[in-house]
């Protein structure tokens, strides 16, 4: 028994999760009564108390191979595609793929769901342990692409309250539920290259290098000559110098400084380039036809240095 005039302190926890709203917690003492006391009117105590909602979406971010890409942007036919999914939610963490939906509909308008079983998906749920910092759900995709052309991925995601990432306004086909991001993307498996434009043409201090290239990995032979007019190799630009070449058109991560092999700032006027690209099998990569072609003669483009 509780000696008369102490005090007895409890302390406890309980689970809130899916509810919402007004609730009263009833508390009450020796209600078997079998603790001798003159009464028992006074032992029931009752406290009301709310709990706030979760009404705020989760949020998606998509990459390929590291990248948003913007919609129709030509990608690798091996592409890493990778979803996040983040909730401000402290307590109820993103851990079930239920949440998560994804498809893909293909060149020929083939439907295909992605299933969580597929090897080539990998389902990374939130850390219980740091939901303080970050409540992150993430699916890494690592498809085989084998068709030509344009590609639609479908995405729901919800976190554990229901709550949807976005307005579900995408329906295929008779699927009876929707799906809120919708990225297209293109994919073209050959490998090949483009003509490459360096931008700003002409230019003073440092340019750079746009591209296009196609198939599922950069070339392992890649090289920049820049020539005299006369035909004369002033300098050899590799990876090394324009940093890592990517699927799709980009522009070269470094400027080449208008320099030549030696570092000496070459002479104002007008110089000849070409591409040299291969596979690992020591086979060129192919030209990819675009309309920069034009300004192309027998694979040399012109590049302009004025000071």
């Amino acid at each position: 028994p509780l000696p008369a005039g102490d005090t007895l302190v409890a302390r406890f926890t309980t689970d809130t999760r899916g509810m919402a709203g007004h609730f009263q917690l009833t508390v009450e003492v020796n209600p078997d009564q079998d603790q001798p006391e003159q009464t028992h009117a006074n032992n029931v105590g009752i406290t009301s108390f709310f709990v706030r909602p979760d009404g705020r979406n989760p949020l998606v971010d998509v990459t390929f191979d590291g990248v948003h890409i913007l919609d129709g942007d030509l990608v690798s036919a091996s592409p890493h595609i990778v979803v996040a999914v983040d909730d401000e939610n402290e307590f109820l963490e993103l851990a079930d793929t239920s949440l998560f939906r994804l498809l893909l509909v293909y060149p020929d308008q083939s439907v295909r769901p992605v299933y969580f079983s597929d090897p080539a998906v990998g389902f990374f749920p939130a850390d219980p342990g740091t939901l303080d910092k970050r409540n992150r759900a993430t699916i890494e995709y690592h498809p085989e692409f084998t068709q030509d052309g344009l590609y639609h991925l479908y995405l729901a995601a919800a976190d554990a309250s229901g709550n949807e990432s976005g307005d579900l306004n995408y329906f295929i086909n008779s699927d009876e539920f929707g799906y809120d991001y919708k990225i297209s993307f293109r994919v073209i498996t050959k490998s090949s290259i483009s003509h490459l434009l360096n931008y700003p043409n002409p230019f003073s201090t440092s340019t750079r290098f746009v591209y296009t290239l196609t198939g599922s990995e950069p070339p392992a032979y890649f090289k920049i000559q820049i020539l005299t007019v006369s035909g004369r190799i002033v300098r050899e630009l590799t990876q090394a110098d324009l940093g890592l070449l990517r699927i799709g058109t980009h522009q070269t991560d470094l400027a080449w400084d208008g320099t030549d092999e030696f570092g000496d700032r070459l002479a104002n006027g007008v110089y000849l380039y070409r591409v040299v690209a291969r596979k690992a099998n020591g086979e060129n990569i192919d030209n990819y036809a675009t309309d920069a072609d034009q300004f192309f003669r027998k694979g040399f483009g012109k590049l302009v240095i004025i000071r």
